[in-house]
């Protein structure tokens, strides 16, 4: 495989994975827990904060997020989480290992947007029939030394 290809496969692998992402954080932002774990394989893993044990599972996904969510209930809240800076590593097992830079915003009516918190992402992706899932995702929130 010449280099120029190369280059186009990965450029195609890149695209491919942003627009998931972007489709699976407006799933997310909008508290639509169902398809957001549509995006995991059927016994994907998922660990969103520290200390807390992976959900396994669409519907261990979606329990974990209902759940993580009710501190918001009665909040006027409005959540994005933003991904930047995707590092893909193509794997010889055909998964995609990828690195996120993500940052939460959190406004609020006649509030200013706050950022909390910075995290790096970690997932495994597969691709089957040219549509990513997450076979696992661990983030890891950023600390101050």
């Amino acid at each position: 495989m010449s280099v120029t290809a190369d280059l186009s496969s990965l450029t195609e692998l890149h695209s491919l994975v942003q627009h998931f992402y972007a489709h699976q954080m407006h799933h997310l932002d909008n508290r639509r827990f169902e398809e957001y774990a549509a995006t995991f394989t059927e016994d994907g893993e998922f660990q969103h904060s520290p200390g807390v044990e992976p959900a396994r599972g669409r519907a261990g996904i979606v329990r974990e997020l209902v759940d993580f969510h009710k501190k918001f209930d009665g909040d006027p809240v409005r959540r994005r989480h933003w991904f930047n800076q995707i590092a893909l590593d193509p794997r010889p097992d055909g998964t995609v290992h990828s690195t996120v830079y993500a940052l939460v915003v959190t406004v609020r009516p006649g509030g200013k947007p706050e950022i909390s918190p910075s995290c790096t992402v970690h997932d495994v992706l597969v691709i089957d029939g040219g549509r990513p899932a997450l076979k696992s995702r661990t983030i890891s929130h950023d600390q101050v030394f």
